[in-house]
């Protein structure tokens, strides 16, 4: 029976760091930007987009899909970046692997 406590006590450990890393996640900001800092996104750790930023002089009607590609790139930088972050404090914890409920998922 001590193993099965001593079990059951390391499974709530690692749900209380679980729950841990996600506020920390969750309240993570990770920038990513494209075209030399013209377009930048900032996301959670979630991978949540957070905010978007478009300099002025690239606001024109002419320029719009160029303008849309420009701004998926820099949320695709982004979310790697903070994708990166999530998994090396996964690896911390001694977890490998993907976890949806985290948002990590390629």
């Amino acid at each position: 029976m001590k193993n099965l406590n001593e079990i059951m006590q390391k499974a709530k450990e690692l749900q209380k760091k679980m729950e841990e890393l996600d506020i920390e996640l969750t309240n993570a900001r990770v920038e990513g930007e494209s075209s030399g800092g013209a377009v930048k996104a900032i996301v959670s750790g979630k991978l949540d987009l957070v905010s978007l930023d478009i300099a002025k002089e690239l606001i024109n009607q002419e320029d719009k899909e160029i303008l849309e590609d420009m701004i998926v790139a820099a949320i695709r930088e982004a979310q790697e970046k903070a994708r990166k972050i999530a998994q090396e404090k996964l690896s911390s914890l001694g977890l490998a692997g993907e976890f949806p409920s985290l948002g990590l998922m390629n």
